[in-house]
């Protein structure tokens, strides 16, 4: 989104300046379309959606819209603003948004986290009202002085006049505040950026090591207790017969309430809750999903594949592939995957008289605040939603139908005192929300020369999408586009490439999990195309920039992984390279893992990984959640499992849900690519590529290909 190119912008100024400061406000209609939500409704034309407050002592405080959960968005928003403020960055602060129709994502219409778009959605809106302010304050002292604007320049945290006259922010906020917002502003050249691109440490680093920081579960209030739920055992379950005798004798129980969907035991404290929940006597009616087994599911879903489903994408010639001189048939599956955030979800609920009020580490603040409010019988604007930090998330606290949030309100409604529901570790991976099992079909159609004619590829799985309020917007003829991303829009030219969805239900609640589709859909099309490079005795990397011609972007990328990781170069014995590269999000990701077995354990010693995401705002940021992505990608592909039998979740805490170890945690070198205009998707961009990259590493190593995940499960030696 170019500023230049809106049509229509309004920014609305607060009437009261917060403590004599300057308040500003503003609402940029219209958003940069990166995803398939950039068709949702726009905001309401009359709410402002971010707030930038200059103090008297010249404090400056960006409210941040987006939940920070580690990815950094307290540092980088507030660096994009102030870019163009021209303040002290040591006097900068964060706070998070509350819930609030004036935090909508400009491309998703809704309040929200994810998609990997708080930087590019925040990215002119911040800039605009950094310059906003900046004219504000220099207008001020040009009032004051009598001069013209012209003649006067803000630097540091002080407008600057003729003679070298100096007034900070905070002696001019007051006057700023009652001033008109101008209606335009001129940006900065990118040139002269001073603060984006610049290498700058967290700004919540200190407060998170301290100890200060405060997480959804540090919140506390006044005679406020804490529930913990009984859930159902198998997924759609019902309570037959409860017994709740042998709880009344463990002290400081307080309550124990049956809930549309389980049984919450309150206490004075979480161990009081614990021990008695661990004290229930509940008898299950476990329902249509009793005999419900992966096994039995990974059977159905490859034999489904086997015949074509809806179309996502039709082939040129269909017939193609009748015409191949070779055909190689591959058969995938990818497990169900718990997000296993570090904080496990908890959510904090009082209800008052004329209303309620949340404490929650949300990443959809909007969506939550009117699930709360009609679990409770309130309006949305009577019901306060304060964001907390979060321990991690993935996309488990942006479920569309907010379940935890509902869950805890409709505890603190029924016991009537001030209640933080917690999960445990156990509760989470047994009971929530899963990155959904998928089965891929693929078959290739070769010349005699080797080279690709025909690509046919099936999936099988089910829909996040399904039975949510995005499933109208998302779903058209019956495809769910998170289903088949990463596939239908490849950037490899392949010839006649058909590929067909079939979306199932198996009665298991799914949900996004980092990268979404493209999880799974990048480890079966990078194990894919290594392999059709070893079919026709190619260097990996050759072949693939032999399919990427009408992508230079991407072959950049792939190119400057390859050459920092030395490919083609010597290795230590009992060594070999893997590559994998994958565009999502609006960036681009290549990842060389140099990995070599211990007996059958696989041992990743080293990721190269090169990164295009545009205008980079913080490089540490950025480098950190490369990072962070790997670990997290290559803990679901070497350990990663969610499995069921006899309707029940057979793991529980990390000791049977893997992952990565801090000694596993191999050597990762980040290379950005240099350039861009605009700033693309960070946080996810980093997962998908390291699955394959592994396993076409342990097919240098063995000759054995992967046709499922987790890795470490199969054997090798």
């Amino acid at each position: 989104m170019n500023v230049k190119s809106i049509s229509r912008r309004r920014f609305l100024e607060s009437s009261a300046a917060l403590a004599g400061g300057l308040v500003i406000s503003f609402w940029l209609p219209g958003g940069g379309g990166r995803n398939a939500f950039a068709q949702a409704p726009q905001p309401p034309k009359i709410s402002p959606n971010a707030f930038l407050r200059i103090g008297k002592d010249g404090s400056i405080t960006v409210v941040v819209k987006h939940l920070e959960f580690g990815q950094g968005v307290t540092t980088s928003l507030p660096m994009i603003l102030c870019e163009e403020l021209e303040c002290d960055w040591a006097k900068v602060r964060y706070e998070l948004a509350p819930a609030g129709a004036e935090y909508v994502h400009t491309a998703f219409g809704i309040q929200l986290t994810g998609g990997s778009s708080s930087v590019w959605n925040s990215y002119d809106q911040l800039r605009t009202v950094g310059a906003q302010a900046r004219a504000m304050l220099v207008q001020a002292a040009a009032n004051q002085w009598k001069a013209k604007p012209a003649d006067l320049r803000a630097e540091k945290g002080f407008v600057i006049g003729p003679g070298g006259k100096r007034l900070s922010y905070g002696q001019l906020a007051e006057a700023a505040g009652k001033l008109p917002v101008p209606d335009k502003v001129v940006l900065k050249d990118p040139k002269a950026f001073t603060i984006i691109g610049q290498p700058t440490r967290r700004i919540d680093s200190l407060e998170k090591v301290e100890g200060n920081a405060k997480f959804g579960l540090d919140v506390q209030r006044k005679n406020l207790h804490t529930a913990v739920v009984a859930r159902p055992p198998v997924f759609g379950a019902v309570v037959k017969k409860l017994d709740a005798e042998k709880v009344k004798s463990v002290p400081g129980v307080t309550h124990v309430v049956e809930l549309r969907d389980g049984v919450a035991v309150v206490g004075r404290n979480f161990w009081a809750a614990k021990k008695g929940r661990d004290a229930l006597e509940i008898e299950w009616d476990l329902g249509p999903n009793a005999k419900l087994s992966t096994a039995d599911l990974k059977a159905q879903f490859a034999e489904t594949a086997k015949t074509p489903g809806k179309a996502a994408k039709k082939a040129d010639d269909a017939e193609a592939m009748k015409g191949a001189a070779k055909t190689i048939l591959a058969e995938y599956s990818v497990p169900f995957l718990a997000h296993a955030p570090m904080e496990p979800l908890n959510c904090t609920v009082e209800v008052q008289a004329d209303g309620a009020e949340i404490w929650v580490g949300s990443q959809m603040q909007g969506v939550d605040q009117a699930a709360a409010a009609k679990m409770l019988g309130l309006k949305p604007e009577q019901v306060k939603l304060n964001t907390m930090l979060a321990g991690g998330g993935f996309g488990r606290r942006a479920n569309p139908v907010s379940d935890y949030v509902v869950e805890a309100c409709e505890v603190a409604k029924k016991v009537k005192v001030p209640v933080k529901v917690v999960w445990t570790r156990e509760d989470d991976i047994r009971g929530g929300y899963y990155r959904p099992m998928y089965a891929h079909r693929v078959e290739t159609g070769l010349d005699a020369q080797g080279k690709i004619v025909a690509w046919s590829h099936t999936i099988v799985g089910p829909s996040i999408m399904a039975g949510t309020p995005f499933e109208a917007m998302m779903v058209k003829d019956g495809l769910d586009p998170t289903s088949t991303e990463g596939v239908s829009d490849t950037p490899y030219d392949l010839p006649n490439m058909s590929v067909t969805l079939h979306t199932v239900n198996p009665g298991v609640p799914v949900l996004w999990w980092r990268s979404v589709g493209n999880s799974h859909t990048a480890f079966v099309m990078e194990t894919m195309i290594d392999e059709l490079a070893a079919a026709a005795n190619q260097d990996p990397v050759a072949y693939r920039r032999a399919l990427l011609g009408k992508h230079p972007n991407v072959t950049r990328v792939l190119d400057l992984a390859a050459s920092k990781a030395g490919w083609g170069s010597p290795l230590a014995k009992g060594r070999a390279r893997g590559i994998a590269v994958h565009e999502s999000f609006g960036s681009i990701c290549a990842q060389v893992a140099e990995v070599s077995l211990d007996g059958n354990e696989i041992r990743v010693h080293k990721v190269t990984a090169a990164f295009d995401c545009g205008l980079v705002v913080n490089p540490l940021t950025v480098e950190a959640q490369l990072q962070s992505a790997i670990a997290f990608g290559l803990s679901g592909a070497l350990f990663g499992e969610i499995t069921f039998k006899e309707g029940r979740v057979e793991q529980s805490n990390f000791h049977d849900y893997r992952v990565l170890r801090m000694n596993e945690m191999p050597r990762v070198e980040v290379f950005l690519v240099p350039g861009g205009e605009r700033p693309t998707g960070v946080g996810e961009p980093g997962t998908p590529p390291v699955a394959p990259a592994v396993a076409n590493a342990l097919f240098a190593l063995t000759g054995k290909r992967a046709r499922s995940l987790p890795l470490a499960t199969q054997k090798w030696a």
